[in-house]
């Protein structure tokens, strides 16, 4: 199956034949779907906490903050293209000296364009774009409206001009105060100050592609200085890239493995799962995790950053009795009593399901099994209630050993051809918008390798077109769903305005990225 050149080109990326392998087998047999048992929901695996529980938390996480390493984790790698899709399309639609704006609108009944022009100066990078088409076209004020619209979006998109669709989201203009606009890469670093700092200093690790890595330094150089005049704040901000390593092969729809036209295999990023790597290579007390577009303006974010707190109470909570329980179960004699106790917590506060034998075991085996499920990484995730946003969600799941837990689960990761799952699926009363607080480290201080709690089977397969060719592409388990598949979870319910996604471009027009 492989030529000497293959082999090199696989031990350049640092891939082993046996991954190679397992890779092309999962794609052969196909897609191991989750077997769905019910969707998490209130008091059963989401918790949910009144003003007064969630002040005390929320206190608990403040008054340990200046003892505690950490760091706010960022995937911001992607690029912004699928941000302007559909003016792509409208580039290629539109055609001024046959028809007017408005009746190119009209006529597609294209509301998203609609909506992008009667708002254009709301946007942030309005004035930019102006100014940028003032110096290429001098004669601007004479264009017609339906010219100057078309001008303005190749303006934005043009190879030759300002290229947004070049650049990662993090460094769009994204928010406007006054007439300033600024990226939602300094938005982050704002953030971080009011949840994510100790000691008057905030670490942020990014994940970026390698061609954006030095606008994303050269951003920081422009903002550093006046975000820490602004807050007091010195910032530690550091970069890694998704790893070759992480790649994964394609095969054809005929089973054969796909390759370049240079004859050499194409490998592929493998999705957000290739992300923990990056993650496991920090190691600190708190790590939060946010996607780059999930941030609101500065106005609105100290009231929604009042619940990464909350998360990260919780987090502190759970964490303090984990680590009392393990330490008295390394080195205290325990009794049944002992053991009942503490297999009540794992039930109760850790939504663990215990082994039907558990009342079986002996003394010893029984401490065990205990000391092996509390000992492990622990995350505290928010939910949102499900109002029709697409995205995974919190599910009790029952691996193909029979084990149950809950876990978060991609759509993708559902056989919808089952009506039982899909049936599941339509009861869910919660989603996943990404919001997390995870812990790493044991409770003597030392860091968990977190390649060990990932559950392999839980990849995906995709099926994308390269060079006009269907292929079935791998997605590593993603890093909140199969990666994180044998950590400790915890969902907490938290409000809707917390999630404010810019998926396309006229998001930015929404109420949360607006300032008042």
């Amino acid at each position: 199956m492989f030529t000497e050149k293959d082999i090199q080109q696989i031990h350049g990326k640092g891939i082993t034949f046996d991954q190679v392998n397992s890779q092309v087998e999962r794609l052969k047999n196909g897609m191991t779907y989750s077997k769905l048992l019910a969707a998490a929901t209130i008091g059963r695996g989401i918790e949910q906490f009144n003003e007064e529980e969630a002040s005390e938390y929320i206190s608990l996480y403040e008054n340990k903050q200046n003892d505690l390493s950490i760091v706010k984790f960022v995937p911001a790698s992607g690029a912004a293209t699928r941000m302007f899709k559909f003016l792509f399309q409208f580039l290629g639609a539109f055609n001024p000296k046959k028809e007017t704006i408005s009746g190119f609108i009209k006529r597609q009944s294209d509301d998203l364009v609609g909506t992008f022009f009667n708002n254009l100066e709301t946007f942030p990078f309005y004035n930019e774009v102006i100014a940028k088409l003032k110096e290429t076209h001098t004669d601007y004020e004479g264009l017609s409206e339906s010219d100057k619209a078309l001008e303005f979006v190749k303006a934005m998109l043009g190879n030759d001009t300002l290229n947004y669709s070049f650049f990662p989201k993090g460094l769009l203009p994204f928010h406007k105060y006054g007439d300033a606009p600024v990226s939602a890469f300094r938005e982050h670093l704002l953030e971080a100050t009011i949840y994510a700092s100790s000691n008057k200093t905030a670490n942020l690790h990014f994940t970026v592609s390698p061609k954006h890595h030095k606008y994303f330094e050269s951003e920081f150089s422009k903002v550093k200085e006046q975000l820490t005049k602004e807050t007091g704040v010195v910032y530690n901000v550091s970069y890694s890239y998704q790893k070759e390593e992480t790649e994964t092969l394609a095969l054809t729809t005929g089973n054969t493995i796909y390759r370049n036209e240079d004859d050499s295999i194409l490998f592929r990023p493998a999705g957000h799962g290739a992300l923990l790597e990056n993650l496991d290579e920090l190691d600190h007390d708190l790590l939060f995790i946010k996607n780059i577009d999930n941030i609101v303006v500065s106005d609105k974010n100290v009231a929604i950053s009042e619940y990464k707190k909350l998360l990260a109470g919780v987090l502190l909570s759970v964490q303090e009795k984990v680590f009392e329980y393990l330490k008295k179960l390394d080195e205290e004699e325990c009794n049944e009593e002992d053991f009942k106790i503490i297999a009540l917590f794992l039930i109760h506060r850790l939504n663990i399901v215990l082994d039907r034998d558990f009342d079986e075991f002996s003394l010893e085996d029984k401490k065990a099994y205990l000391h092996a499920k509390l000992n492990r990484p622990m995350r505290v995730c928010g939910m949102v209630k499900n109002e029709g946003q697409p995205g995974g969600g919190p599910f009790w799941v029952k691996d193909a050993d029979g084990n149950i837990s809950l876990q978060i689960v991609e759509f993708a990761q559902i056989d919808f051809r089952n009506k039982d799952q899909q049936g599941i699926v339509y009861k869910a009363t919660h989603f996943n918008p990404t919001d997390l607080v995870c812990a790493v480290r044991d409770y003597k201080g030392a860091k968990f390798n977190l390649k060990d709690y990932v559950d392999y089977d839980a990849a995906f397969i995709t099926m994308k077109t390269q060079n006009g060719t269907d292929i079935k592409a791998l997605e590593l388990p993603g890093l909140w769903n199969g990666s994180m598949a044998d950590w400790i979870s915890v969902f907490v319910e938290v409000p809707l305005e917390t999630f404010n996604p810019v998926k396309t471009v006229n998001d930015l027009l929404k109420p949360a990225h607006q300032s008042e």
